[in-house]
């Protein structure tokens, strides 16, 4: 038997390329960023292994106000094999170092807005100094917002400058980032990658499904005919065509903790063509839900989230007029359920994306669900026998996946001291899920742990939990007196080099719409 060898740190792994290994039929129904994302993805870790089609409806549209994503797309594009240069000059793409929060924690006053930043990069890291708890240590009077003490990065996006220079490699940078882009623009290039590695794209209309044993049979359209597969994956969005209209796959709503359900988005150009470009997502709070407001290369993408109970839409787009500051722009509203299928893989059907779930835009998670699942679905396919043989593995780890990022969203809401009743409703504890509410009792007395979380289930580190906690005013009771002493004075020597390091990195980094346009150009720095 023939082997194929890896040599990984030092020592060489054996794997034996079986001969009688059969060839598996995938067929992708539905395209846009999941579709062809997981296409590119199952392509290029499966090789010959599997013979991929896609067959994309050229009558549905994608919402094409801008998304983001989180660090872990530069991995993906990586694998799949779409250098970051093509990347930013096909999708559109622009860079995020994070989300903003502006108002979160409570409303405006004449005093001024509260506002923190939840960013990429992780804490400094010192060896034998915890810097989180000198920090949690310090009089609350005394403390710098927590993101800016413990990372450069707040000091970087503060001022509009781009976490790396144009002359790094492919992915690399002096600073954690993810990007935003036109959802239009990527689906296009993620197609145009699919088809390169071998992708067959077939354009029409779905216009039936047999189930059968396996679970789906066939599904039938309006310009192939009859297609079959050994696995059927489910990217038709929310309509989940073959998970949920045709084996009935059961919803799993997340109501009871996450309340919007509805967002109002548009486009909107920028007033001059040198107008800065923000590299952070800005997530502004209103009376019953928030605005995303994301720089792309010629246009803000803006979003007004909303909770239709405790807001009507013709409100939500008056909050959105007063926040662009006129009306000439078109909305489209985006209704929506937060949750998940409970089931995700049903015999030979698997869903990706919005055909397996949704919870909200907030963090981006949208598409880091549809990075894990084609990386599972990738790894989990077996050489023969059932497609379907870890199925009750991916479903098990998919939904706590689903269940650790309420927990996370939730955290944004639950520790606001908005007086208005959809924030009232969110701080109630009747609303935050009881594996939240153990870990924020916890979290009282000391802060987040690598091993509150379970690896393999978790899209974020206990770094962002940090963040979030206490730029919305968390208080962690180490139950120490702060006192002084050595220790407390090497602490603050870090933290005044964190600064320094800052602002360093604001005088040498570039802005971020000079990158952007040489990278567009070509043109190394």
């Amino acid at each position: 038997m023939p082997a194929r060898h890896w040599r990984v740190a030092g020592r060489r792994w054996l794997r034996y390329a079986d001969p009688m290994a059969q060839q598996r039929s995938i067929l992708i129904v539905g395209g846009g960023t999941a579709g062809w994302l997981t296409a590119a993805y199952l392509a290029r870790a499966l090789g010959q292994r599997a013979a991929i089609t896609v067959l994309e409806s050229p009558g549905i549209g994608i919402i094409g106000v801008g998304e983001g994503a989180f660090p872990t797309i530069r991995t993906t594009l990586r694998h799949i094999g779409i250098d970051e240069a093509r990347f930013v000059r096909e999708a559109g793409a622009t860079f995020k170092q994070g989300v903003r929060f502006d108002d979160w924690l409570h409303s405006p006053t004449p005093a001024g807005r509260h506002r923190y930043l939840h960013p990429f990069d992780a804490p400094y890291q010192a060896e034998g100094t915890d810097l989180v708890a000198h920090w949690l240590l310090k009089p609350a009077s005394a403390r710098e917002p927590f993101a800016e003490a413990m990372t450069i990065q707040n000091r970087v996006a503060d001022a509009v400058r781009a976490p790396k220079h144009s002359g790094e490699g492919d992915y690399d940078g002096p600073l954690a980032y993810a990007y935003h882009f036109d959802a239009h623009r990527l689906a296009a290039l993620l197609r145009a990658r699919a088809v390169e590695l071998g992708v067959r794209h077939l354009e029409g209309e779905l216009r039936g499904v047999e189930t059968g044993e396996a679970g789906i049979g066939r599904v039938h359209t309006d310009a192939h005919g009859a297609l079959t597969a050994d696995l059927y994956v489910d990217c038709s969005g929310f309509r989940a065509e073959l998970l949920g209209r045709a084996l009935g796959g059961p919803f799993r709503s997340a109501k009871a903790h996450l309340f919007t359900d509805r967002a109002l988005a548009c486009k909107i150009a920028y007033d001059r063509p040198d107008t800065p470009i923000e590299s952070v997502t800005t997530a502004t709070a209103h009376e019953a839900g928030w605005i995303w407001d994301i720089g792309l290369q010629h246009a803000r993408g803006l979003g007004c989230v909303y909770s239709s109970a405790h807001l009507s839409d013709a409100r939500a787009a008056e909050i959105l007029r007063a926040y662009v500051g006129h009306d000439r722009f078109d909305a489209r509203i985006i209704p929506f359920e937060p949750g998940w299928r409970e089931t995700q893989w049903v015999g030979n059907c698997v869903a990706v994306g919005l055909a397996g779930g949704f919870l909200e835009p907030l963090e981006s998670t949208g598409i880091v669900l549809i990075e894990a699942a084609a990386a599972m679905i990738a790894e989990f396919l077996p050489f023969g026998g059932a497609v379907s043989a870890s199925a009750s593995r991916f479903n098990a780890l998919m939904g706590a996946r689903y269940g650790a990022i309420t927990n996370f969203l939730k955290l944004h809401y639950c520790l606001s001291r908005r007086p208005e009743p959809f924030w009232r409703d969110n701080a109630d504890p009747a609303s935050i899920p009881d594996t939240l509410g153990a870990m924020l009792a916890e979290w009282r007395h000391r802060p987040p742990s690598r091993f509150d979380f379970l690896v393999g289930t978790e899209s974020f580190a206990p770094f962002n939990y940090q963040y979030v906690l206490y730029g919305m005013g968390f208080e962690t009771d180490l139950g120490q007196d702060a006192g002084g002493g050595a220790d407390a004075a090497h602490a603050e020597r870090l933290f005044e080099r964190i600064r320094s390091f800052g602002r360093q990195a604001v005088a040498e980094l570039p802005e971020h719409r000079a990158l952007i346009r040489q990278i567009g150009e070509g043109v190394a720095a």
